[in-house]
């Protein structure tokens, strides 16, 4: 489609959805709607100004959004610290001595860089249902579990 100022104008794509069961925290949750607020904003506000694309872009993160808030499990907090489960916080050490934390999350909320890693992650599946001093295989290397919260 050829818009009025000779700019071309496709219709984007939906952004693929995971195929793995959408597992999420309350913060997860909170997460999704708050960027489904934003993004309703936004639509409001690229449609005010004429812009086609930026509405497109817009429309398509939103259905992308709303899709993961209708297929979104909510994981009501686990007290239970014996074993890794998803939403746990997770302390482990290398075979060469290096220590890590993170905590096992939703798709959505993985954030490696701010400790937090997805519960379909390589890691996280070689992890849950191990208890403190079990050892595990992931990415390669021997870790061993040293916390849990």
């Amino acid at each position: 489609m050829k818009e009025p100022d000779g700019e071309v104008f496709d219709d984007l794509p939906d952004r693929p959805v995971s195929p793995h069961r959408n597992l999420v925290t309350p913060e997860g949750l909170a997460q999704i709607d708050a960027e489904i607020v934003r993004l309703h904003a936004l639509v409001s506000r690229s449609q005010e100004a004429g812009d086609r694309s930026a509405t497109a872009r817009a429309q398509r993160d939103l259905r992308y959004w709303q899709a993961r808030r209708g297929s979104a499990e909510l994981v009501p907090p686990m007290h239970d610290t014996t074993k890794v489960h998803f939403a746990s916080r997770v302390k482990i050490r290398y075979a060469d001595g290096r220590e890590m934390q993170f905590r096992i999350v939703g798709e959505d909320e993985a954030d490696p860089a701010k400790g937090t890693i997805s519960h379909v992650s390589p890691m996280a599946r070689a992890l849950i249902s191990k208890e403190v001093g079990d050892a595990a295989r992931a990415g390669g290397q021997d870790v061993e579990i040293i916390g849990i919260e």
